[in-house]
């Protein structure tokens, strides 16, 4: 299992999208206060559709909260600043895997504190960022890739037809 850790998430229905990622790769969602929505609002059910419910979620009250509940985590920070590309990293079984809110990303400060698990998705050099549910479902489908897709579904099935 991998962890996706959102450090005060901004839009309910980036999270709400994030859990069914999450809920679809069998990772287990963080959320770090404050965030800019409540965990009852509609666009997180939206989002999520009938799967919110089953998603694994933990919120914490703040990033000391987070770090102290959870002592031993080795967190990549996904970053628009890193020199590291996401794919240039090994993501092990029970990695954490940090990102941001959306209007300012993770604080340098703590960027800094993690040099060398900083990690980032290359983009053309006009764009500012990817939105944070894309860069969330990018970089854990690499960490799934990395860990061979186990236990995933690896062939789809036609309604009324057969391949």
């Amino acid at each position: 299992m991998i962890h996706i850790v959102l450090l005060e998430p901004e839009q309910g229905g980036n999270v709400g999208n994030i859990g069914r990622t999450c809920l679809a790769i069998g990772a287990k969602l963080h959320l770090i206060e404050p965030l800019g929505f409540r965990l009852s609002d509609k666009e997180i059910k939206r989002a999520g559709m009938d799967y919110w419910y089953q998603v694994d979620v933990t919120t914490y009250e703040s990033y000391t909260d987070f770090l102290s509940r959870n002592p031993e985590c080795r967190i990549f920070m996904a970053t628009t600043k890193s020199r590291q590309m996401y794919t240039e990293v090994t993501y092990e079984e029970n990695c954490y895997i940090m990102f941001g809110k959306e209007s300012a990303g993770i604080p340098e400060e703590l960027l800094l504190q993690n040099k060398s698990n900083c990690i980032r998705i290359p983009m053309l050099p006009d764009i500012r960022s990817l939105n944070l549910a894309n860069s969330v479902a990018i970089v854990a489908y690499e960490a799934m890739r990395q860990q061979d897709f186990q236990q995933f579904q690896r062939e789809g099935q036609l309604h009324g037809y057969e391949w």
